[in-house]
């Protein structure tokens, strides 16, 4: 397809409350440099397509409290490749919102709509399925996605059930999306065969996905409408205010996803993580001969297997003798967690918010 057609949209709006406290709503998690390679998530995210995209071409969509951050990491964004949030409404909004848009700007425009805060080791590889989801959706009326082969019953993730049997080249009809389950059913999932990790990795025409909108959700699409004249020039923080007081919170896969008819999904492979856990951040990060990793400096283990530690202050911290911990000081809080009560975070942060407000969340 055109390049000068092929564009990215990179949601960062996120907070990332499972990563507390290293992540916190003042830094989110896409602002954090997790691995210790001196860049941030979102830094990472740009360059990355920035490899095969025109840089005028790539967007942010961001919360409006964000937008400084984001220029702070990606200075090479101009002022409108910003689009400001003024509140959090989920993906769909975030979706309608850039697609709208960037339709003003080019109705021959073909999307990729990424996170800016998951991991990817194999970015040549990702940039390939990246290209070939392009060519199909510059064709067709499709919503594709990339799916994930797993390689163990997850439950963080979410699934998707897929026709084995292709439909056209290497992407097949999405029958079914499920949002993590239980173990059980994650085991049966993988057994099948017939399941994929949902990367939350889109590709679509912006004519596409607004056809969608105004068919699943009309009420979403009313309040957006008007970006998408050819006209419509950059919009204003009072124009996004009044849009965003009126429509409603709701995800992309709930919205339009579950209910279209013409969803496709590539099985992909590319060392991908969407980093939503400190568990997951252990599974892909070095680990010593107890399986214990440590990010930072000033940490020293002994005997203390299938551990964390990040280490984000100047102070010291020693494990002797323990398993299976989670052990992050991000400097004004320390958290020591059992991996296994990972999921519990969120609660644990709502309590501190109610114990402390915002000085520790």
């Amino acid at each position: 397809m055109d390049k000068k057609n092929a564009y990215v949209v990179i949601m960062a709006g996120g907070i990332g409350s499972r990563f507390w406290p290293l992540s916190k709503r003042s830094q989110p998690k896409q602002f954090i440099d997790f691995m210790g390679t001196g860049k941030s998530l979102i830094r990472h995210t740009y360059e990355r397509f920035a490899r095969a995209f025109d840089a005028a071409n790539i967007y942010v969509v961001t919360n409006r409290e964000y937008a400084a951050q984001v220029r702070e990491h990606i200075p090479e964004l101009g002022a409108e490749q910003i689009l400001e949030e003024p509140s959090s409404k989920n993906t769909a909004p975030c979706v309608a919102f850039a697609s709208y848009h960037i339709y003003s700007k080019n109705p021959e425009a073909v999307c990729v709509v990424a996170p800016s805060d998951h991991l990817i080791l194999d970015e040549t590889r990702f940039l390939e399925h990246i290209a070939e989801a392009l060519n199909f959706a510059a064709g067709s009326h499709v919503m594709c996605t990339l799916g994930i082969t797993p390689t163990r019953p997850d439950t963080g993730y979410g699934y998707i059930q897929y026709n084995t049997v292709p439909a056209a080249g290497k992407f097949h009809k999405v029958r079914l999306f499920t949002e993590k389950p239980s173990a059980e059913i994650a085991q049966t999932f993988v057994d099948s065969g017939e399941f994929l990790w949902n990367s939350g990795i889109f590709i679509w025409k912006a004519a596409s996905i607004i056809k969608e909108f105004e068919q699943h959700l009309e009420d979403v699409a009313e309040h957006f409408r008007a970006l998408g004249e050819p006209d419509a020039g950059f919009p204003t923080a009072e124009q996004m205010d009044q849009i965003y007081s009126l429509t409603r919170s709701i995800s992309i896969d709930y919205g339009i996803l579950e209910q279209s008819e013409h969803v496709y999904v590539m099985p992909a492979s590319f060392g991908w993580s969407d980093l939503g856990t400190w568990k997951s951040l252990h599974d892909i990060s070095p680990k010593n001969e107890f399986n214990t990793s440590v990010i930072g400096k000033k940490v020293m283990t002994y005997e203390s297997a299938d551990s964390l530690v990040f280490n984000n202050s100047g102070r010291l911290i020693v494990l002797k003798g323990v398993n299976n911990l989670v052990v992050v000081d991000s400097g004004d809080v320390v958290l020591i967690l059992d991996k296994d009560h990972e999921q519990e975070i969120r609660q644990v942060v709502a309590d501190v918010r109610d114990a402390y407000k915002e000085k520790y969340s």
